[in-house]
């Protein structure tokens, strides 16, 4: 089977300006990305996707090819969907074919070897492969709406009263650390969660995803603090 890894990274950033090449302990951000990929040699070949000249740069210094994304593809309001779709398509128009389609996005920079791998296990099984961590937030127990009148509601009413997390259905966050899929489901998919979905679950720490500078501060120190427990 070829797998090829994608590293999908706009220039543009709402939550955080320019977050996928801040300097992440003295590197940018989507060099973490790109190493994993290289370092794991689990891929026959690593792409990054972008409308950036500037992560384009990046990702040409670090020896990993690019696609140059169009501008429609991405916007804040574009979906990263029609992005996956793009980079497959240009693909094929160069008449590269492969079997599997792993993402590896550039604001998730903890990852291990063992759980990328278990989610490209997964996917002969299933459609598309996420990863997901436990989570104490819960929408049957501590997670609330607000209504306009400023009324607060949790999210969703439970058949009989819950009175301790415990008893509450079980749910899980999802994780934006890879994803894994084929490309002929991704190209014939409006909803990749629709059909057939596995998941791997990973540790909270690998879980991290940056979008604010809070995650970004509070990334650095795991890091930081995993590099060192790796060591012991």
């Amino acid at each position: 089977m070829k797998k090829i890894a994608f590293i999908f990274a706009r220039g543009g950033s709402k939550g955080l300006k320019d977050k996928n090449i801040l300097p992440f302990l003295r590197k940018p951000l989507i060099t973490y990305s790109i190493e994993f990929a290289k370092k794991s040699k689990l891929f026959d070949d690593i792409y990054v996707s972008t409308d950036s000249l500037r992560i384009e740069k990046i990702a040409k210094l670090n020896g990993v090819k690019v696609i140059k994304r169009p501008k429609k593809y991405a916007t804040d309001k574009s979906k990263e969907l029609d992005a996956w779709k793009h980079a497959i398509n240009f693909l094929y128009k160069k008449n590269i074919e492969f079997d599997v389609f792993i993402s590896l996005p550039a604001t998730s920079p903890i990852r291990s070897k063992k759980y990328v791998k278990e989610c490209i296990k997964k996917s002969k099984l299933f459609n598309f492969v996420i990863t997901y961590t436990k989570t104490n937030r819960n929408p049957w127990f501590n997670m609330v709406k607000v209504d306009k009148n400023k009324k607060i509601k949790i999210v969703n009413k439970p058949v009989k009263p819950i009175f301790r997390r415990q008893d509450a259905p079980k749910v899980f966050d999802m994780s934006t650390n890879c994803f894994v899929s084929t490309p002929n489901y991704i190209l014939k998919s409006n909803n990749l969660l629709q059909d057939k979905v596995g998941g791997v679950e990973i540790p909270i720490i690998n879980a991290i995803d940056i979008d604010t500078k809070y995650d970004f501060e509070f990334a650095e120190f795991v890091y930081k603090k995993n590099i060192k427990l790796n060591k012991k």
